[in-house]
């Protein structure tokens, strides 16, 4: 059925409405979101029209005179209306080949899309039931949606006639990315996002398409006011947080302050690059103005396992369980809360409760792998996080947890497969690189374990390991200069940070120290190194000795080696590498305490 010309006028309307990335007008753009937040709702995509509602309730309200317009009803609109009305409550209690069933026949846009989308969920909704039924979610198998093939024909003769509208278009995508037909989903929703530049879902799963930025640059976007959303929330996705927090702060000094809906994306872009205590703050901020909130509240719960809150972390797992016990997120959150107590078969339990509910839920998957690592079932571990890679390609933990997983198997080359994909994802994360350099090492490869470990120094090495890692390879290798500097950098950052740390590396840089400063004739430095020995258990008595060594030749008469400079320069093969080629003075020691 060919849209009726009040229908196609309508959506014109609407096209040239979201036209132009300009803010300016706020009153206009909530008119537009209302108006779609109803349109999606009468398609019964709760999702999109939840989000439209969300944005428009940031804005400033409408007075009566300025508020949308119903729209306007068609000759076919008209004649499919009861038939529409049956099969809208039908569909609304979830009884979707009921309500396909009275929409047979139906012309009109809205209800031949109702139509075709109920025969998608019904489709949906038996292979789920079969696989909770059949299977646990780990050995889903490859259960269907059957009804796909058909709805792809039918839709796609629509497609060639023109005869779809930017919902039909956004269905049809559904379906072709359901039939794993990426390159030609992507065109169907681009043209959706043309269409309709105000329906969010057509945006959001060409979110899920995109792999990389290249990918982005060559898509032919509408120049609309939703592509900053678009483009911001992709920007997360892709790990460009810096842009993404960017373009969300234009979008607020834009007029979208109090969007619940950027200030979680603005928390998730936070946790993806761990500034945690930012994270935290702005998700302790968005419980306090919407507390029955669930979206998002599962990375809100990794944040607190990740710092070990025990009691916050209680409290959101009973908050949540009293809202809504059966979410994904609640399950997740329980989950991440039995996990943080030791209690791994609970949590996994949990984890796979999300899974029943949702297959496609990514960080449920993720989080089942991490669980089963640590009951050390390594075959169940590599199915959940090859799950989490079939959902999201981009998902770097994931990755990371694979190279874990093959690193306890001792099958390093497959380690250093993942590990390169996961730092791919995160190129200026430091874990990734340290497990990179431990992976060459293992391969004998040290001048590339070398240059890991230097680039995870140089993008901030959050657990403080890459320097005393570095600093043993030298070892091996008998560079003892270079291995000094590296203990030497190390201990200054210890020290500089203030935090307590674990002293087991701290003892073997002073014991190293010592005894390289003992080596080359440096009697105070070496006898400082020393002293600072004495204060760990496993390098008191080596410090004692050397106390005593140094004492003796001393009394001997030896002299204090004069030529200081020579061990404290890094060698050319490095600091090519954008090492830094600073000039270090022998160790202060007097002002460190540990």
């Amino acid at each position: 059925a060919v849209i009726g010309r009040a229908g196609a006028m309508a959506a014109a309307a609407m096209v040239a409405a979201a036209g132009g990335g300009d803010f300016s007008d706020l009153r206009e753009i909530k008119k537009q979101l209302l108006s779609v937040a109803e349109r999606s709702r009468e398609r019964g995509l709760q999702h999109s029209g939840k989000w439209a509602a969300e944005l428009a309730f940031a804005l400033e309200p409408l007075p009566l005179s300025e508020l949308p317009p119903p729209p306007v009803l068609t000759e076919e609109d008209a004649r499919d209306l009861d038939a529409y009305t049956l099969a809208k409550s039908y569909f609304d209690l979830k009884e979707y080949d009921r309500a396909a069933y009275f929409l047979q026949g139906c012309k009109s846009q809205k209800a031949y899309f109702l139509y075709m989308y109920s025969r998608y969920l019904s489709g949906e909704k038996k292979k789920d039931d079969e696989t909770v039924d059949s299977l646990g979610p780990l050995e889903k198998g490859q259960v269907k949606n059957e009804a796909l093939r058909e709805l792809r024909v039918e839709l796609s003769k629509k497609h060639k006639a023109q005869e779809l509208d930017g919902f039909g278009l956004y269905l049809y995508g559904v379906v072709l990315r359901k039939l794993d037909l990426v390159k030609e989903a992507i065109d169907v929703f681009v043209e959706a996002a043309h269409v309709l530049p105000l329906h969010w879902g057509a945006w959001l799963e060409l979110c899920n398409l995109i792999t990389d930025k290249e990918m982005l640059k060559f898509l032919s976007l509408p120049d609309t006011w939703m592509k900053e959303f678009f483009l911001a929330h992709i920007y997360t996705e892709l790990q460009l947080i810096e842009e993404a927090l960017q373009k969300y702060q234009s979008l607020i000094d834009a007029g979208f302050s109090k969007s619940t809906y950027i200030i979680s994306q603005i928390a998730v872009a936070y946790h993806n690059i761990r500034d945690i205590d930012k994270a935290l703050s702005i998700f302790n901020e968005l419980r306090k103005q919407d507390p029955y909130r669930i979206e998002n509240m599962d990375t809100f719960s990794n944040l607190l396992y990740v710092r070990s809150m025990k009691p916050e972390l209680s409290y959101l797992a009973h908050n949540l369980c009293e809202i809504d016990k059966y979410r994904v997120e609640t399950c997740c959150v329980i989950g991440n809360y039995y996990s943080l107590r030791s209690q791994h078969e609970k949590a996994a339990l949990y984890f796979q409760r999300a899974l029943k509910l949702n297959p496609r839920y990514l960080g449920a998957w993720t989080l089942m792998g991490h669980e089963y690592m640590e009951m050390k079932n390594t075959s169940a571990a590599i199915q959940a996080y090859r799950h989490a890679i079939e959902v999201n390609k981009r998902d770097y933990r994931a990755w990371y947890g694979l190279g874990q997983t093959y690193e306890i198997l001792k099958m390093p080359f497959y380690c250093l497969y993942y590990y390169r994909r996961a730092h791919q994802l995160r190129p200026n994360d430091s874990r990734m690189l340290v497990a990179l350099g431990e992976c060459y090492e293992k391969l004998n490869q040290l001048v590339e374990a070398k240059k890991c470990y230097w680039r995870a120094y140089a993008v901030g090495d959050v657990e403080k390991m890459a320097l005393v890692k570095l600093a043993k390879l030298h070892e091996q290798l008998n560079e003892s200069e270079q291995a000094a500097q590296c203990y030497i950098k190390y201990i200054h950052d210890i020290y500089s940070c203030g935090e307590v740390v674990e002293h087991l590396e701290v003892s073997t840089a002073f014991r190293y120290l010592a005894q390289y400063y003992f080596k080359c004739k440096l009697w105070d430095e070496a006898s400082a190194c020393a002293q600072k020995c004495c204060a760990f258990n496993d390098t008191r008595e080596e410090g004692k000795a050397l106390l005593r060594q140094i004492l003796q030749l001393r009394n001997q008469g030896e002299t204090s080696s004069t030529d200081v400079a020579a061990p404290f320069f890094l060698p050319a093969s490095l600091s090519a590498n954008n090492t830094p080629t600073r000039r270090v003075s022998p160790l202060n020691l007097s002002s460190v305490t540990p």
